[in-house]
């Protein structure tokens, strides 16, 4: 009898190719999360820093739209998990100094480490008193208010670092990010959020407050809450010689406690403080005014994380010279006073912050007032009537609506535009402003070149003019950044 022959690979494909298939795709789909988690965070893209890439509510980076760019989004995008997460602790050096124009303007009258223990929402602050005697690389022993300062002196910018460096090495931690603040940025920070609202312990009157020209001043603060613009709150941080128990560094530690804990809270409080377009505006605002190893990314992880935590009981360890304080009065070698460890080292200074969490040394039970309403640029306020003399915005660029937009941010605030256009030449590279007339006082001229950044100039480029009653005539170019 005739066979017909066999054929064994068409048997081979019938019978196992959809199941190889199925394997074959199951594998695929495990080699992608196994090479997704080995390589992400070598071949991660950064996280963006551009603030409109994230979700204004949750703070999380937008996902891409596309399913090939979801896909890649899935495999290679990097998780959002701050330095100090894996071990349960969040250390953040928060040094506060007065800077340029001020007496020792990078010596840190505000030095606090922060902890954060992110499994249970628990926050610690330790504030270190700016007379404590340590060792600051290639300086010896020196206050620990002097590393900031030794940095700077090396170069510009790394105050911060050697701080870092010397609180670490001092109290035996990790301090995973620093952020450092003048003067000038506290108060732009509080005013640009509406004001803080502050429990006042107790009143207090300080004669002795600093004022220009090596003078002094006598301020003084109610008990009781009180809302306090940046000028204010700067003013009860920085007070140092106030009676009723309020003329000491460790008194004005806790004042300082304070306001960074209602400032905290009335940020997280309100949606249009906590978005990250609002929060990206005020750090460049801020300029050098704030020096931070910090990756944007990094500050809006923090800040989704300061939404969980438990701020009605924080957890302080102020080190004072107190009849119970780990520290006692000193002289240095060079005859100043300081303050230096009872024990003679750090030991159970060290172990005091390290235990933080599990044998809290003090709990600050006051209540944080609740926070008002802040301005948003969601609802601004009504425009002012325009008046005074008469501006023309003219666009030097390519980019459409650009004068028109211009001319709304100035009638906003109260300016008179007279009329919009574009130059006859375009594209200019830089823009400016030209005054036309005797009727621009010096006045609207500088509150015009510091809301839009434009310096003056003496003549406008050649073909370009102004209407005959136009008093100022802007130019904006390729450099206006909206």
């Amino acid at each position: 009898m005739r066979r017909e022959p066999i054929n064994f690979l068409e048997r081979e494909t019938q019978r196992v190719a959809p199941r190889r298939r199925g394997l074959i795709f199951f594998i695929i789909i495990i080699l992608l999360f196994a090479i997704g988690g080995c390589v992400r965070s070598h071949l991660a893209p950064p996280l963006p820093e551009d603030a409109t890439a994230y979700d204004p509510v949750t703070l999380e980076p937008k996902k891409p739209e596309g399913f090939l760019n979801r896909i890649k989004h899935f495999v290679f995008s990097k998780d959002v998990t701050l330095d100090g997460q894996r071990r349960d602790r969040i250390n953040v050096l928060v040094l506060g100094q007065g800077g340029i124009g001020h007496d020792g303007p990078f010596l840190t009258d505000t030095i606090i480490v922060a902890s954060i223990k992110p499994s249970t929402g628990e926050v610690a602050f330790t504030s270190v008193p700016r007379d404590l005697l340590v060792k600051i690389p290639g300086h010896g022993e020196r206050k620990i208010n002097h590393a900031n300062a030794f940095g700077e002196a090396d170069a510009s910018g790394t105050g911060p670092e050697l701080s870092k460096k010397v609180v670490e090495k001092t109290f035996d931690i990790d301090i995973d990010y620093y952020i450092r603040i003048d003067f000038k940025a506290f108060e732009e920070v509080i005013d640009d959020v509406g004001g803080v609202r502050v429990n006042v312990e107790r009143s207090f009157v300080d004669a002795e407050y600093p004022a220009p020209n090596e003078a002094y001043q006598t301020v003084s603060f109610e008990k009781g809450p009180t809302t306090m613009d940046g000028e204010t709150a700067l003013t009860f941080v920085r007070s140092r010689h106030g009676n009723n128990g309020e003329g000491s560094d460790f008194a004005r530690s806790k004042r300082q406690q304070k306001v960074i804990l209602a400032l905290k809270e009335k940020i997280l409080s309100f949606q249009t403080l906590a978005n990250p377009v609002r929060l990206k505006n005020i750090v460049e605002t801020l300029g050098n005014h704030v020096v931070t190893d910090m990756e944007f990314s990094d500050m809006l992880a923090l800040m989704k994380l300061a939404r969980e935590l438990d701020t009605s009981n924080i957890i302080t360890l102020t080190l004072d010279n107190s009849i119970d304080g780990l520290l006692k009065n000193g002289t240095s070698s060079l005859g100043a006073f300081i303050l230096e460890p009872v024990s003679g080292n750090f030991h159970d200074i060290n172990k005091k912050i390290k235990d933080i969490f599990e044998a809290p040394p003090e709990l600050n039970v006051a209540k944080i007032p609740d926070q008002e309403q802040p301005p948003t640029p969601l609802a601004p306020a009504a425009p002012a009537t325009p008046s005074g003399p008469l501006v023309e915005i003219q666009n030097g660029t390519w980019r459409a609506g650009l004068a028109a937009r211009t001319k709304k941010q100035l009638t906003d605030q109260g300016f008179a535009v007279s009329s919009i256009g574009n130059t006859n030449e375009r594209p200019y590279l830089s823009g400016g402003l030209y005054v036309l007339t005797k009727d621009a006082d010096a006045a609207m001229v500088e509150a015009l070149q510091d809301l839009l950044d434009l310096s003056e100039k003496q003549t406008p480029p050649s073909g370009e003019r102004g209407a005959t009653s136009t008093d100022i005539l802007i130019i904006l170019g390729e450099d206006f950044v909206e």
